[in-house]
């Protein structure tokens, strides 16, 4: 059991039936009337569904304990993708739907956070940027501005991203992990 005076970014609580809520963000309100107060912004882990959520200040919450461990990406196993704990070398199967977004954006070899409760996956967390080579890409036509300076790339991963008209097949570039925007070309 933690109280609402020791809530910190990224925390997990257990709240309504059992569900998984992580803290994005939590703000402590004193007003000059009435009792002090906790705004905070909750995301369910499993969901990924965002709300706002007042808790009465020094109230009681339970906490859940969140094994967060970093994993090496190996490889596919049908949907399944296989994740190497790189102190005990043991193999973890994850589903597609608890990789969510980060399977856009894994190669074989790439260290992500794994996060697990009671031995049930929660989710998979990458870096906030990765680089990536271009699988394919159109050449940029010189001149043509009507798409904002930008064009659709196919990643290695096989997702799909838009990236300046300059950046040609064969490219490394850094691609953000939460937005899939292009960041940058990768030099050497």
């Amino acid at each position: 059991m933690a109280s609402t005076n020791d809530l910190k970014n990224g925390m997990v609580l257990k709240l309504e039936g059992g569900q998984l809520w992580s803290v994005v963000e939590f703000q402590h309100v004193k007003p000059g009337k009435g009792p002090a107060f906790v705004r905070t912004k909750l995301k369910n882990v499993l969901s990924g569904k965002v709300v706002d959520k007042t808790f009465n200040a020094g109230v009681k919450v339970e906490s859940a304990t969140v094994d967060k461990r970093d994993m090496q990406f190996s490889y596919m196993d049908g949907e399944y993708f296989v994740f190497m704990d790189m102190e005990t070398y043991d193999q973890l199967h994850i589903d597609r739907k608890a990789v969510g977004d980060a399977a856009n954006f894994l190669v074989e070899g790439f260290t992500a956070t794994v996060a697990q409760h009671e031995g049930e996956v929660l989710f998979v967390e990458l870096p906030a940027a990765v680089e990536l080579t271009i699988q394919e890409t159109e050449p940029g036509v010189q001149g043509d501005r009507s798409t904002g300076g930008t064009k659709p790339a196919t990643l290695e991963t096989g997702h799909q991203i838009q990236v300046p008209l300059f950046i040609t097949t064969g490219e490394k570039i850094k691609v953000d992990t939460r937005s899939s925007d292009y960041l940058g070309r990768v030099n050497g």
